[in-house]
């Protein structure tokens, strides 16, 4: 995917909270250390691999694309890339109001690990706080 799809992926899913990002900002992103980014068709994952840690940047799967096992295929995909690169723990901030991707999560193992009070500012000025997630991958083998 170019940056201009991601970009244009991301603003389909993202219409607020979080902002949806450039295609500049995914170019440069995709330009820094240790980021990576995994695709599916309808959906893509952007992490950044930090010695034993892993964050997840953003993940994002086509609306008409839901409830289809991308984001879940996604997931996994970023475990298995994380493991293999020898990451212990896998990090990431979610909406406290995105209960779809909240679930997603928690099924995939992942736990709450914290909380970013307004954490994103959203086009609509009402600021909205993260839960921290974590997902411990142990040693890769």
């Amino acid at each position: 995917m170019t940056p201009e799809q991601l970009s244009d992926l991301h603003a389909s899913c993202f219409i607020d909270a979080p902002r949806p990002w450039s295609a500049t900002e995914f170019r440069d992103l995709l330009a820094s250390p240790g980021v990576s980014l995994l695709t599916r068709p309808k959906g893509f994952a952007v992490l950044r691999v930090a010695g034993p840690e892993a964050e997840v940047l953003t993940l994002a799967v086509a609306p008409e694309a839901r409830r289809q096992g991308v984001g879940r295929s996604l997931v996994a995909d970023m475990v298995q890339y994380a493991r293999k690169a020898g990451v212990e723990d896998l990090l990431l901030e979610v909406s406290e109001t995105n209960t779809a991707a909240r679930n997603l999560y928690e099924n995939m193992g992942f736990s709450s690990a914290g909380y970013r009070k307004d954490y994103y500012k959203p086009r609509s000025g009402q600021r909205v706080s993260a839960l921290v997630m974590r997902k411990a991958l142990g040693h890769a083998t």
